[in-house]
């Protein structure tokens, strides 16, 4: 529901309802009145909204894209609950009083009941189209709010009972619109592609040499990138670029006899220990 009329054609898909549900006989008339306007009828039921109030759970709904085009976005719309007023009219009976509006009041809440959710048949045609259903809960029947209700009228009290109807949305006009934000446009599998093969050193030679000794790294897809290479935590080549598929780099000429752990680190993209014999 979009028109700001979309309050009073919930009154009267509520009055479809119970004109097209109610089986009492002989049939009520429905009436949206005032309680103290006159007409309708003498035996009657009448529905009188008496409070409407913001949807507390709808009240901070995000701007949507605009139905049927895409490229505009709406304000979020008034989300309403509707609170009516239902009391019962007949004649008083000599002997039984008011019990001929009891009956057209239990009548009219059974329908209520039976369809807490107004039907599409008897939604007038503005509401085919409402985003959310309309809903009937029966209210908690507060007394205080009750009477001054009636206060505000000349009527004396009569009988009556208090229903909370849900939801109803009143569009913001066509001004409030603005246009969707740039976005991506085109959505399809992106190429992607590896910029390198990984550098690989495979290989240390000689594995062993007095102290002092030169040992080449051998590998593939070396070329062009950088060499680090530490000796039992101690770095002895610092971010050298390598030409080709291997790299050379001389040992201390102090080592002590024994085996020793070199790490080599390749562009911080590769990285291997070796062992390398001192001999005496």
């Amino acid at each position: 529901m979009s028109a700001s009329t979309a309050i009073g054609m919930v009154s009267e898909s509520l009055r479809n309802l119970l004109v097209g549900e109610m089986t009492i006989t002989p049939a009520p008339n429905v009436t949206v009145l005032a309680p103290d306007e006159s007409g309708g009828g003498s035996r009657r039921v009448n529905l009188f909204l008496y409070k409407a109030q913001e949807n507390p759970s709808l009240k901070n709904l995000d701007w949507q894209p605009k139905t049927g085009d895409s490229s505009q976005l709406v304000p979020p719309p008034l989300s309403l609950n509707l609170f009516y007023l239902i009391t019962p009219y007949a004649p008083n009976d000599p002997q039984s009083g008011n019990s001929a509006a009891h009956e057209i009041l239990g009548e009219a809440m059974r329908v209520f009941y039976e369809n807490p959710i107004v039907s599409q048949e008897y939604l007038v045609e503005g509401l085919s189209d409402a985003r959310h259903q309309i809903k009937i809960m029966l209210n908690t029947l507060d007394l205080e709010e009750l009477s001054r209700v009636w206060n505000t009228f000349t009527q004396p009290f009569r009988l009556s009972v208090l229903y909370e109807v849900s939801v109803v949305q009143i569009d913001m006009l066509t001004e409030s619109e603005r246009a969707m934000a740039a976005r991506v446009r085109t959505v399809g599998v992106p190429d992607v592609r590896a910029p390198y093969k990984p550098p690989v050193v495979s290989s240390l030679s000689p594995e062993s040499g007095t102290a002092g000794t030169t040992v080449t790294f051998s590998g593939e897809h070396l070329e062009g990138w950088s060499a680090y290479v530490t000796l039992m935590r101690n770095r002895i080549l610092d971010g050298v670029e390598i030409t080709g598929d291997s790299f050379d780099v001389t040992l201390p000429g102090d080592l002590d006899a024994g085996f020793h752990e070199i790490r080599v680190d390749v562009s911080h993209l590769f990285r291997k220990t070796f062992f390398f014999e001192v001999t005496p």
